[in-house]
């Protein structure tokens, strides 16, 4: 079905049942997209399981859709580039630079007597 291949960008929910973790996991990450994935699983170490396997940026089990500022959010594969928000987002429009001090100047002794 499209609607498991492909991003839909309205307001659906897609429930699939599977009596496997292979099941889910072969489903998902059979596509070129990987945004939000979702696990509802009574067994929560099982579920967990799931979720490590999935190719997806961000992920829930036992809920759906909260987010929270601090956590980075993004796509895999075809969904997006980079992170947004936390400080992965954050990092993404900076330039990082090393910057070195000797607090204790002295000669450094790398060539002889110059």
């Amino acid at each position: 079905m499209s609607i498991v291949r492909e991003e839909i960008f309205v307001s659906v929910s897609r429930v699939q049942l599977s009596e496997h973790e292979s099941e889910p996991v072969r489903l998902v990450n059979d596509t070129i997209y990987g945004v939000p994935g979702g696990v509802f699983a009574s067994d929560v170490a099982k579920g967990m399981r799931v979720l490590q396997k999935l190719r997806a940026g961000i992920t829930w089990l036992n809920t759906y859709h909260p987010t929270f500022n601090e956590a980075p959010w993004g796509g895999y594969k075809q969904s997006g580039i980079g992170r947004e928000l936390g400080t992965y987002g954050l990092e993404a429009y900076l330039e990082t630079k090393q910057i070195n001090i000797n607090l204790n100047p002295r000669r450094l002794g790398w060539f002889s007597r110059l």
